[in-house]
């Protein structure tokens, strides 16, 4: 992995797929921190020293759902990418800087969805 690579935050409840997309995007050669849910992911962003380059969320997380957690993301980083991560991608609206990347996809559309908000952040 480059020293430089892009930091990527990972929120996602389910385990499995956490781990598939962890493994995807540390092939790719980013470096990512993972959050099993709204509160530790929100541990990362209230981290001022923590450097994170796009946060990738889960739609359907317990307790706080993704899009309220993008809200509380944006408030304490007003910049930051935020890739949402949905089995109902076609019905989802999301606000500027934010996109949406529908379950299950593969590894070449998610590797082209990150390069593609990386380059426009």
């Amino acid at each position: 992995m480059s020293p430089d690579a892009s930091i990527i935050l990972v929120v996602e409840d389910d385990a499995i797929v956490r781990m598939l997309i962890v493994d995807v995007l540390e092939e790719l050669e980013f470096k990512v921190l993972e959050a099993d849910g709204s509160e530790q992911a929100l541990e990362f962003l209230n981290d001022e020293d923590q450097h994170i380059d796009l946060m990738m969320t889960d739609v359907g997380l317990p307790v706080m759902d993704g899009r309220e957690l993008a809200t509380q993301a944006r408030m304490l980083r007003a910049d930051l990418p935020i890739l949402f991560a949905s089995g109902y991608a076609e019905s989802i609206e999301v606000p500027d800087g934010m996109q949406v990347i529908g379950k299950p996809f593969s590894i070449e559309q998610l590797r082209d969805k990150v390069r593609v908000m990386l380059n426009n952040a």
